[in-house]
């Protein structure tokens, strides 16, 4: 599949596992109680509860930012679409794993909806394991719901771990209870930041809230009306609490290098139908996470706004 999308690979710090376990460690037991950080052959992740498309998450791990959020806000650019295919081929992996978050193909679904990228290309595309999730706004009454939708494509933005799906070593990060004021997802990607500073150092794959509740948003219809600051932001968004267990897969990176990127962004779904985007838990003296993530290579930017802001990027 042919691309015109402009596309930046910037090669990122990859120091290596057992260097960055513990630096995750450190900065998790700054913020819970109990924590371990290990290097490990990575599981059968398509098993649950994660049910990931292929088993692990090496071979030619990398990241990639597409589009942003400046392609949703002050106002929706109805004409950013995407497909995963052409992700994967930009990426150079056309039988690559991709899994992470994005927001879903609003061309495709008739409304805006939130997206949970989870899919393995194969040689013959009949093969291809799909298992990407979509979540909308009930716009009766304002619940959640998740969409009955088998789709490749996905609009505006989109934060991806990709790899070549492979088992491997990779890092398993689990802490619970937790006693400060970071997210999972902020404390892992600060920890980074903190240790290696301007070395950018990109990082992805998937973790469960085992137990617990987390706060999560869809996004609802766009707005009518430009959305000019966070609070806008905040007012238009629709939050729901959401039970364990919740699986979220997505990407961070611990310094931007001059290329306008998302820092964090992590999306959820669920066997009971609940998911969207992780903010961070609501039960702290209960919760419980447990990660499996590699260390990327490259990063890739795709389609990068011309014009961009720091606006709704939490």
């Amino acid at each position: 599949m042919s691309s015109s999308l402009p596309v930046l690979k910037v090669p990122l710090h990859v120091p290596a596992l057992e260097e960055v376990a513990k630096v995750l460690e450190l900065g998790l037991k700054k913020n819970f109680a109990d924590v371990r950080v290990d290097v490990v052959d990575c599981p059968d992740l398509t098993q649950p509860p994660f049910q990931l498309a292929s088993t692990g998450l090496c071979g030619n791990p990398r990241l990639a930012d597409v589009g942003g959020v400046p392609n949703l806000i002050p106002l929706a650019n109805s004409a950013k679409n995407y497909n995963m295919e052409e992700m994967a081929g930009l990426l150079e992996l056309p039988y690559g794993l991709l899994v992470g978050a994005g927001a879903g193909p609003n061309h495709v679904a008739g409304v805006n909806c939130e997206m949970a990228c989870n899919i393995k290309f194969e040689q013959s595309r009949e093969k291809t394991e799909n298992r990407t999730c979509f979540f909308k706004v009930n716009p009766k009454d304002e619940t959640h719901l998740q969409l009955d939708l088998k789709s490749t494509e996905f609009s505006l933005m989109a934060n991806l771990f990709c790899s070549d799906g492979e088992p491997g070593k990779v890092i398993e990060a689990v802490a619970k209870r937790r006693t400060g004021p970071l997210s999972y997802m902020t404390c892992l990607r600060k920890a980074l930041a903190d240790h290696f500073a301007s070395k950018p150092v990109g990082m992805g794959g998937t973790f469960a809230i085992e137990k617990g509740k987390a706060k999560l948003h869809i996004m609802p219809s766009f707005s009518k009306v430009p959305l000019t600051c966070d609070e806008d932001v905040d007012k238009w968004l629709k939050y729901y609490e959401m039970s364990a267990p919740i699986i979220c897969v997505g990407e961070l990176i611990s310094h931007d290098p001059d290329l306008d990127l998302r820092m964090e962004h992590f999306h959820c779904y669920s066997d009971h139908g609940e998911g969207g985007h992780y903010h961070y838990d609501t039960t702290p003296n209960e919760v419980e996470y447990r990660g499996y993530f590699n260390i990327a290579e490259y990063m890739f930017r795709i389609d990068k706004p011309l014009e961009t802001h720091m606006i709704g990027r939490d």
